[in-house]
C-alpha cells in the first residue's frame, strides 16, 4: 500500500470572490424579473368570490343553486380549478348572470391589469390602445 492522498481536487482562487479584473466592465444587477400576466382561471374565480360576496352569499349556498360541490366552488373561485364552461355557466346563473357577463367581466379584468405590465414593461411598444396619434411622413 502507499501513502498518496486522496484523489481530490483542490482548487485555488485566483482572485478574491467577488473582485474584478483591471479593466473589466462594471457588473449590471440582473434584470428585474418580468411581471406576470393573470390567469384566465385567477380571474373568473376573483369575479365569482367579488360577486357572491356581494350578495352576501355563503360558497354553500351557491354551490347548491348551482349543482356542484362546495369544494370545487371554492377551488374555481382560488384559480386552482380550471372549470368547464357547464361549471362557470352554472355558478354565474347561480349568482344571477350569465356566462357571457361573466366573462366579459373577467376580460376587463384582464384589460386593466395587463395595462399595467405594457406600460412598465414595453416602453415604445406599440400597443392595441388607439388613443394616440400616428404622424406619417
Amino acid at each position: 500500500m502507499s501513502n498518496q492522498l486522496p484523489n481530490e481536487a483542490r482548487v485555488i482562487p485566483l482572485r478574491p470572490h467577488g473582485a474584478r479584473s483591471p479593466g473589466a466592465p462594471p457588473r449590471q444587477a440582473p434584470p428585474a424579473p418580468a411581471a406576470r400576466e393573470p390567469l384566465w382561471r385567477d380571474l373568473v374565480g376573483d369575479v365569482l368570490r367579488r360577486e357572491r360576496l356581494a350578495q352576501e352569499r355563503t360558497l354553500k349556498d351557491v354551490a347548491d343553486e348551482a349543482r356542484i360541490s362546495m369544494p370545487y366552488l371554492s377551488e374555481v373561485e382560488r384559480g386552482r380549478k380550471e372549470a368547464s364552461s357547464e361549471v362557470l355557466a352554472a355558478a354565474a346563473h347561480a349568482l344571477g348572470l350569465g356566462l357571457g357577463d361573466l366573462l366579459t367581466r373577467a376580460q376587463g379584468e384582464l384589460t386593466r391589469l395587463t395595462s399595467r405590465y405594457a406600460a412598465g414593461s414595453r416602453r415604445g411598444a406599440t400597443t392595441s390602445s388607439h388613443d394616440g396619434m400616428c404622424l406619417a411622413a
